[in-house]
C-alpha cells in the first residue's frame, strides 16, 4: 500500500488509461459517516485496459518482478492492472494472474475479499461509485461479507476478516453467518498450514494495533482458526481456574479479558501480545491439580518460546513475553508477602538495572492480569505503586554513583558483586520497613 498521504494529487486527465480509486480509501470514505476521526491515509488505484509495457513506458515503477502493481512516478501511489486470479497451488502464493486488457473492473473487484473492500470510485466524477457487490449496503448494515466462493481460495483471508472484525467492531460491525461458514471451511481444510509465518505475524501485529484485538482471537477460536498457528492459546479455552479469584473461570476467556484491559492502557504491540500470552502455562496444568495452576509460570516460558518461534516474532517481543510468563504473579504480592532479596531477585531477572523500562512494561501486564477478571475491572492495584517506590529509591542510589568510591574500586569482582547486592537489598528493606511503619497509623 502507498504510504504517502501528502503526495502531489493528480486527475484522470493526467494519464492515458481508465483507472478507479479502490480499496480502503473508498471504504473509509463511507465509514467516516460513523466516525469522523477515521482518516484516509492511503489511496490505491486499479487500471483498466492497460499493460505492463505501457505502465513502464509512462515512468511507473513495477513493485515486484512478477506482480502487476506499479508506483506512480510522482505520487508513488499504487496502480494495479485489473486482473483475474486462478488458484493453482497451496497457500497465499498459489495463484496465477491474468492481466489482459479485456479484464473488466467488475471482474477485478470480484476477486477481492469482502464486499466493503470491493467498491470503486470514478476519479472523473467523485460522486460516482461502482458497487457491483453491494458493499455500500453492507457498510450501512455493518456487515463483513465475502463476495464469492473464490473467498475460500486464499486462506489468509481467515486472518484478514478476523482483523477487520477487531478493527470495526466498535462501530457495530459483525461477520455475516455465511462468511463465518466459509472461514470455518478454510480452517478445516488444513490450508492455514500452507501460509508463511511472516504473513501470519503481519496480520497478528495489525490486529494487535486495533481497538479490540481480543476479538481477533475470539473469532479465530470460534471458527477453529487457532489450532494451527496459536495452539498454546487454543489450549487455554475450557481450562478452569478457581472461581474465587477468577469468576470468569475459563483460562482462555481470562486471557482475552487481560488483552482487552491492556489495550486500554497502551498502544504498544509488545505489551498487548504479552498480556495475551502471560498465562500459557495454564494450558498444560495437570488435570489432577485443577483448578489450581501451581508452576504455570515456569511452564509458560517454554510455551511462549514455542509460539514466538512459530510466528517469528521480533526478538524484543519474545524476550518480554518470556519475562511476563515467568514473573507476572510476583507483582501481585502485597508488600509484606515477599522478602527484600526476593524483590531484588525479580528485578535482576527482568534486567531492570540494564533496562528500567522492563519494570513499567511488566507492571502494565500484571495490572491487566489483575483487572482482566470478571468483576475486577475497577479494583485498585496498589502493588504497582510499591514497586515504583522501590525503583525510585534504587534509582536515586544508583545516580549517586557509589561505585566510584575508592574503597569500592579496591574490591575484587566477586566482592563488588556482593557489595552491590547487599546495598540494593538494604535499600529495598528500608522501603519495606517504611511501609510497615506507615501502615500502623492508617
Amino acid at each position: 500500500m502507498s504510504r504517502n498521504p501528502s503526495a502531489q494529487k493528480h486527475t484522470a486527465k493526467d494519464l492515458p488509461f481508465v483507472y478507479y480509486k479502490v480499496g480502503g480509501a473508498v471504504r473509509d470514505f463511507f465509514l467516516q459517516k460513523y466516525d469522523n476521526n477515521i482518516t484516509i491515509k492511503e489511496r490505491d488505484w486499479v487500471v483498466i485496459g492497460s499493460s505492463s509495457k505501457q505502465m513502464l513506458a509512462l515512468g511507473f515503477t513495477q513493485v515486484g518482478k512478477n506482480f502487476p502493481v506499479f508506483l506512480h512516478p510522482k505520487t508513488k501511489e499504487e496502480y494495479a492492472l485489473a486482473r483475474l486470479e486462478k488458484k493453482q497451488g497451496k497457500g497465499y502464493h498459489g495463484f496465477v494472474f491474468d492481466t489482459a486488457k479485456s479484464v473488466t473492473l467488475e471482474e477485478d473487484l470480484l476477486r477481492r475479499d469482502l464486499t466493503i473492500n470491493a467498491i470503486a470510485q470514478d476519479p472523473t466524477n467523485p460522486n460516482k461509485f461502482i458497487d457491483p457487490y453491494n458493499g455500500i449496503e453492507d457498510i450501512h448494515n455493518k456487515q463483513l461479507r465475502h463476495i464469492s466462493n473464490a473467498f475460500e481460495e486464499d486462506p489468509l483471508r481467515v486472518f484478514r476478516v478476523a482483523r477487520f472484525y477487531a478493527r470495526f467492531a466498535y462501530l457495530g460491525f459483525t461477520v455475516a453467518p455465511s462468511t463465518i461458514k466459509k472461514m470455518q471451511s478454510i480452517c478445516q481444510s488444513g490450508e492455514l498450514n500452507n501460509l508463511s509465518a511472516e504473513r501470519i505475524w503481519q496480520e497478528t501485529q495489525l490486529a494487535l494495533q486495533t481497538r479490540s484485538p481480543q476479538l481477533f482471537f475470539h473469532l479465530l477460536h470460534k471458527i477453529g482458526g487457532l489450532k494451527d498457528w496459536f495452539p498454546e492459546i487454543q489450549h487455554l479455552f475450557g481450562v478452569p481456574q478457581p472461581a474465587r479469584w477468577h469468576p470468569e473461570i475459563d483460562c482462555g476467556i481470562h486471557s482475552l479479558l487481560v488483552l482487552e484491559h491492556a489495550t486500554k492502557m497502551t498502544t504498544r504491540v509488545a505489551i498487548r501480545f504479552c498480556a495475551l500470552t502471560h498465562d500459557l502455562g495454564k494450558g498444560t496444568t495437570p488435570q489432577a491439580i485443577l483448578p489450581s495452576h501451581h508452576g504455570h509460570e515456569q511452564r509458560g516460558v517454554k510455551l511462549v518460546e514455542n509460539l514466538c518461534e512459530r510466528l517469528k516474532t521480533p526478538k524484543h517481543i519474545r524476550n518480554l513475553a518470556k519475562l511476563s510468563a515467568r514473573w507476572h504473579t510476583h507483582f501481585h504480592h502485597r508488600y509484606q508477602e515477599m522478602k527484600a532479596d526476593t524483590y531484588l531477585k525479580v528485578l535482576t531477572a527482568i534486567k531492570y538495572f540494564q533496562t528500567p523500562q522492563s519494570l513499567e512494561d511488566l507492571l502494565i501486564i500484571s495490572e491487566s492480569d489483575s483487572k482482566g477478571r470478571t468483576g475486577f475491572r475497577y479494583t485498585p492495584y496498589p502493588s504497582k505503586h510499591f514497586w515504583y517506590k522501590i525503583a525510585e529509591k534504587l534509582s536515586q542510589f544508583e545516580q549517586s554513583k557509589p561505585y566510584n568510591h575508592p574503597d569500592f574500586q579496591q574490591l575484587n569482582n566477586e566482592q563488588k558483586k556482593q557489595t552491590i547486592k547487599q546495598q540494593r537489598i538494604a535499600i529495598i528493606q528500608h522501603v519495606l520497613d517504611s511501609k510497615k511503619v506507615k501502615n500502623r497509623f492508617i
